[in-house]
């Protein structure tokens, strides 16, 4: 005898199937916490970076994620460039049951104290860690005898970019007397240390003729900075400045008919320098990044650019911010789990295939090795600068490219590894 409540069979397992779908759907996200200023005097830079981040995430997702399904998922928080704050965000994201943080343009101090703090944590919650991926803090000093097991540092150091612009300076003979000029904190002090060590090494007839620190974020006219450059002589600066501090002071130099050269870490891939630039009308910022747009011969970074500024309605400028992501999937993937202790092991010498070529990121210290390309800002000519930048007519002029191999340090990372 057949149920007369047979018909309701297909009913149910549809009701089932849908449960069933349902609960995968609703599989628990990989969360990642985007821990950077996004308000203050380098909000810019900070909102930069996140889209940058945001772009490759939702681009892993729209291909499946990780572990064949699993999404990522972005946490946003305010630094405010305090390392106070960041505390608090750093709480707040593991609250919220972050795995991971991206960071770095919160400046090395404060990204520093991000790395302890994730390190005490670590220790006291196994089974609950989290992993730090630095994409634009680079003090050497974390990757030397600052190293952490659960740090690693997406952007060549300190140290191989300065190796980078004194190889090139040491076949620019017009550069003769350099000042020294610094923001006031841990990465401003290294990018004059190592400006001293190396480039005196490259060119000993070099004279260094003076050098200052100033407050980071808080000088509104750099014409006193000025001044003082221009009565030891100086042909040439050598500045670790960014954001606001840079296109200040490109301007104060401006206004004063002062035609510098610069020598800087990564000025060009921040919004409004290239206008800073162009309104000045004197001076060549010669800066050192793993691409610059218009580069030749980068057809995968250019299509990434272009498929960026499609979608966002923004100009690509790094590719190492978009990597990062990309590479802590690929290590999720190659891990086969989102444990955190595997997938940092599966980074440790992680060799992947980016858009501007292939990159290694090093067990012993965790320094990621990337190409870096010596360009400096400049008039378009056709020739050399074929494109435009933030709708002016100065672009970037390819000086020399080295690989990670040519500019890698040795490290004195003594890893704790769990």
């Amino acid at each position: 005898m057949k149920s007369k409540h047979a018909p309701l069979a297909p009913i149910a397992l549809a009701c089932l199937l849908a449960v069933a779908g349902g609960a995968q759907a609703q599989q628990p996200a990989y969360k990642i916490a985007y821990i950077d200023p996004l308000s203050g005097p380098f909000a810019n830079v900070g909102e930069l970076m996140l889209t940058h981040t945001q772009y490759a995430i939702e681009e892993i997702n729209a291909k499946g994620g990780v572990l064949g399904g699993m999404k990522l998922q972005l946490l946003q928080f305010d630094s405010k460039l305090s390392a106070q704050e960041s505390q608090s965000a750093l709480q707040a994201a593991i609250d919220q049951g972050a795995k991971a943080i991206v960071t770095g343009g919160s400046g090395s101090s404060v990204v520093t104290a991000l790395v302890q703090s994730v390190a005490r944590w670590n220790q006291r919650n196994p089974g609950k860690e989290l992993l730090v991926l630095n994409h634009s803090s680079i003090d050497p000093e974390m990757t030397g005898k600052g190293c952490s097991f659960w740090h690693f540092q997406t952007e060549a150091n300190t140290a191989m970019k300065m190796k980078a612009l004194a190889n090139y300076i040491k076949k620019t003979p017009d550069v003769k007397k350099v000042y020294l000029l610094n923001q006031d904190y841990a990465h401003g002090k290294q990018w004059a240390s190592y400006g001293r060590q190396l480039v005196g090494l490259a060119r000993p007839d070099v004279q260094f003729v003076g050098e200052t620190l100033h407050p980071i974020g808080r000088v509104k006219d750099f014409s006193p900075y000025i001044a003082n450059i221009k009565q030891s002589g100086a042909d040439s600066v050598i500045t670790g400045n960014w954001g606001q501090d840079m296109t200040l002071l490109l301007k104060a130099a401006g206004d004063a008919g002062y035609n510098l050269r610069y020598f800087n870490h990564s000025a060009g891939s921040v919004p409004g320098t290239v206008l800073a630039v162009s309104q000045a009308k004197l001076g060549q910022l010669t800066w050192v990044a793993e691409w610059h747009p218009g580069q030749a011969d980068t057809p995968r970074a250019d299509a990434l650019a272009k498929a960026y500024k499609a979608k966002t309605g923004k100009d690509f400028l790094a590719p190492r911010i978009d990597l990062t992501p990309r590479l802590l999937a690929a290590a999720i993937n190659k891990a086969g789990s989102t444990d955190t202790v595997k997938v940092a092991h599966a980074l440790e010498d992680m060799n992947y295939d980016s858009v501007v070529g292939p990159v290694r990121m090093r067990a012993e210290d965790h320094q990621l090795l990337l190409p870096q390309v010596v360009n400096t800002i400049m008039p378009v000519d056709g020739k050399a600068v074929k494109t435009g930048w933030e709708g002016t007519n100065y672009g970037f002029r390819t000086d020399a490219v080295y690989t990670g191999n040519e500019l890698a340090q040795g490290s004195e990372c003594k890893m704790v590894r769990p």
